[in-house]
């Protein structure tokens, strides 16, 4: 049998060199932040069509993540593997799009081979590499700056610092396009429907409350009777007490049931409006659902009666309609 492999001593020296290698060369890009990179952004911020992100190898894995983020973030852009470009999917590529290339030589063939049909198709260039005078930074729009001092991999083979700074510079361009758009935390959950985020940001009360029959309410003349029987018919913890118009006037709890219990009253002839919670706290419709969180945890409560804008009962949740939707 093979004998098991054990780390060697100087293990977790070695992996803290490569964080301290891959950590100085993002700081070394701080300063390579300068008109190359407003130029490549006033670029795609004037782009009409879309940003296409393309690189071979592990450049082209960085490239798809830039993408992905340039998406999620407002600047519609999408991965296109050079290769394939010149074997057809350069039709992808129209004079209203900006073209983004990522190689650390700046020499890879399978990019400069489609260079010159993307500059014939009048879409802009922007290149990212590791060599301001390398063929694909010469022929670019404008260039980013991604050298690096040194790689971490201990033969200096394999991309590490040199990939980690070309995906900083990546979200450096992001996030300046996320800003110069002004996109916000609405505009991130609509493209994030299916996150925690998306849900927080998309979810209104509307979407999650009680309705209609459902809802839980007695009239202002209802007894004690009437208002547990109501509470247990609809489960939700709480009825609201309404006028004839259907105005809320009060609520009455679990926690106010167990309170009059207490008080040994007859719960047949005892009027509801002498026991119940009056001015409520309550909430509209079109507030966001996690702000009836808020305001549940607020209050230490667990039920909300919904009003509309003249405090007319129109829905009802409670905490659990609030778990089931993934708000909390």
């Amino acid at each position: 049998m093979n004998k098991p492999l054990s780390a060697a001593p100087h293990a977790l020296d070695l992996a803290r060199q490569v964080l301290i290698i891959e950590a100085d060369a993002v700081r070394a890009l701080t300063q390579r932040i300068d008109d190359n990179f407003l130029r490549a952004l006033n670029l795609i911020l004037a782009c009409k069509g879309r940003v296409i992100v393309s690189g071979m190898g592990k450049s082209g894995h960085i490239a798809r993540k830039i993408a992905a983020t340039m998406s999620s973030t407002g600047t519609p852009a999408y991965f296109v593997h050079p290769g394939e470009a010149s074997h057809g999917d350069l039709g992808m590529v129209t004079a209203q799009d900006v073209f983004i290339a990522l190689s650390y030589s700046g020499e890879s063939d399978e990019l400069l081979t489609i260079v010159p049909a993307i500059k014939r198709q009048g879409a802009h260039l922007i290149s990212l590499t590791g060599n301001p005078q390398s063929s694909l930074a010469l022929a670019a729009d404008a260039h980013l700056d991604g050298s690096v001092a040194q790689e971490a991999c201990p033969m200096g083979l394999a991309p590490t610092a040199s990939t980690t700074a070309a995906l900083a510079l990546g979200d450096a361009l992001a996030v300046a396009l996320l800003d110069a758009k002004g996109f916000g935390e609405e505009d991130f959950a609509r493209s994030h429907p299916g996150g925690s985020l998306g849900r927080r940001l998309l979810t209104h009360v509307s979407d999650v409350m009680h309705t209609n029959a459902s809802i839980p309410s007695v009239t202002n003349s209802a007894t004690l009777a009437d208002a547990v029987l109501e509470i247990s018919r609809k489960g939700l913890g709480m009825t609201a007490i309404v006028d004839d118009s259907k105005h809320l006037l009060g609520i009455y709890t679990d926690g106010d049931l167990r309170r009059t219990l207490e008080k040994k009253v007859d719960f047949s002839t005892t009027p509801v409006n002498t026991v119940m919670s009056k001015n409520p706290r309550s909430i509209g419709p079109d507030a966001l659902a996690v702000d009836a969180v808020q305001l549940m945890e607020k209050y230490n409560i667990s039920q909300l009666p919904v009003v509309d804008g003249n405090k007319r009962l129109v829905g009802a949740l409670n905490m659990h309609d609030l778990l089931k939707a993934k708000v909390i």
